[in-house]
């Protein structure tokens, strides 16, 4: 189960990145490709360089989990490329190696998804390897032992991390009967349960070519991508059959503090509630907002307030989290365990303030400045690229999106933040976890960890 392979091709800024990194004036020109077969794709051309990066995603992630075979979307997706067609899973893995190139596939709440990385003169080779990967993976008892060694591996490391305590425990305080309240790795019981036939049902049933998103970047033309997306993609199932269809949820956001009593010398802070869809009309005004609030662990009023002025936490964040059934404002942050319950005490304020005082100009203008001059940053590959526009179509988002993003933020308004802030920002539903040993804490609720 690999999520990352060291790639023998050399790192650089491809031109269509390093004109994203500019701000340059020019569009960025995203065509959509058909396959005569009907499989569609967004395309970005950049013959800078001999690279093409491929990145996919089909609806239907780790919340589509039968309970009681939860975190089998991730256990199957690691095996995808752990032996496919005529190759068992050193071979498929020695082939990647030999022609310096990645393909990896993964899973999230919401979506099964994968990538490709290859230099084009090797291009039809990977793109072949993917095929097989998704269409013919072998799921042999030796690899699948092992990847079910490495999750419940995964497993006990989350049981260790005061972080990733934290976190399930927020998430599973907020919707306790919702599919995002389990770990993205199920649970030791569930991952025992699965059989190999689970893992191959699940490669005949769940990747589906019904709502398949395909982003491509790089050295390739509309003609020769057009065969190769259904050489690639056309042999999955017309449709996926999902085995959970997952409700849309609604945050508990009780305003408690839930405490993991854990005897670590720093107590690890998780906080949120819930937000508005990405969609709505206030998204832009959000985004200014959390910018404000705390969407820079060190410019911002509470990493000013915590950190800054008090230097309670070395860092201190916050950021707008959009899945397919909920929208939350989140944060996180790691104090002493004495300076446990002033934190929390002063994040409730900073939120009351941001609520009944709206921001001046001039921190909406610094904000409004910071977001259109940061989307670019991290885009500096064909891969990150294609990330990014694959994340746009999930999301709903055109195709000039990168040309109408900065217009949408400049727009703006004092009177959008406040009308925002008091749609958003509410201490009282403010809800809290706490992982550590904090002392002079009077937790709501003290709780045990998930497993």
């Amino acid at each position: 189960m690999r999520t990352m392979r060291a790639m023998r091709m050399r790192a650089a800024v491809s031109g269509l990145a390093a004109l994203l990194l500019a701000g340059s004036a020019h569009a960025v020109t995203v065509e959509t490709v058909t396959s005569p077969g009907g499989i569609t794709a967004w395309l970005v051309e950049d013959h800078t360089q001999k690279v093409i990066s491929l990145n996919f995603a089909i609806r239907g992630g780790l919340a589509s989990d039968p309970k009681d075979k939860a975190g089998l979307s991730t256990f199957a997706m690691g095996l995808l490329d752990e032996g496919a067609g005529p190759y068992d899973s050193g071979q498929y893995q020695g082939k990647l190696e030999d022609l310096s190139a990645s393909v990896d596939f993964s899973a999230s709440e919401d979506a099964l998804q994968g990538s490709l990385k290859t230099l084009s003169p090797t291009r039809d080779e990977v793109f072949e390897l993917l095929r097989l990967g998704l269409t013919e993976p072998h799921f042999d008892a030796p690899a699948v032992e092992r990847v079910r060694a490495e999750i419940n591996e995964a497993l006990d490391n989350q049981q260790q991390s005061p972080e990733a305590l934290a976190s399930l425990a927020w998430y599973k305080a907020q919707f306790p009967d919702h599919p995002y309240a389990r770990s993205s790795y199920g649970t030791k019981a569930a991952i025992a349960a699965i059989t190999i036939d689970d893992l191959k049902n699940f490669a005949h049933t769940r990747l589906g070519r019904d709502n398949l998103a395909i982003s491509i970047v790089g050295d390739i033309t509309p003609e020769v991508l057009k065969p190769l997306l259904d050489r690639t993609f056309g042999g999955l199932p017309e449709k996926a059959e999902l085995p959970v269809s997952p409700p849309d949820v609604v945050p508990i956001d009780d305003g408690k503090v839930r405490l993991i009593r854990k005897p670590i010398p720093q107590s690890v802070i998780i906080f949120g509630e819930r937000a508005i869809p990405i969609h709505d009309k206030d998204e832009y005004a959000a985004l200014v907002l959390n910018r404000i609030l705390g969407g820079d662990p060190f410019n911002s009023r509470l990493g000013n307030e915590v950190r800054e002025k008090r230097g309670l936490a070395y860092s201190i964040g916050t950021s707008l989290s959009h899945f397919d059934h909920v929208d939350l404002i989140d944060g996180q942050t790691g104090t002493k365990s004495a300076s446990t319950a002033e934190t929390i005490a002063i994040i409730r304020e900073e939120w009351a303030k941001l609520r009944d005082h709206p921001p001046t100009e001039a921190e909406i203008e610094a904000a409004k400045t910071y977001i259109a001059g940061s989307y670019a940053v991290g885009l500096e590959s064909t891969g990150a690229i294609a990330a990014r526009l694959l994340g746009l179509q999930q999301n709903g988002f055109p195709q000039n999106y990168f040309d109408i993003r900065p217009q949408l933020i400049a727009a703006v308004t004092v009177e959008d933040v406040k009308r925002v802030a008091a749609r958003l920002l509410d201490p009282g539903k403010l809800t809290f976890v706490v992982v550590g040993d904090p002392a002079g804490l009077k937790p709501d609720e003290t709780i045990q960890p998930s497993d």
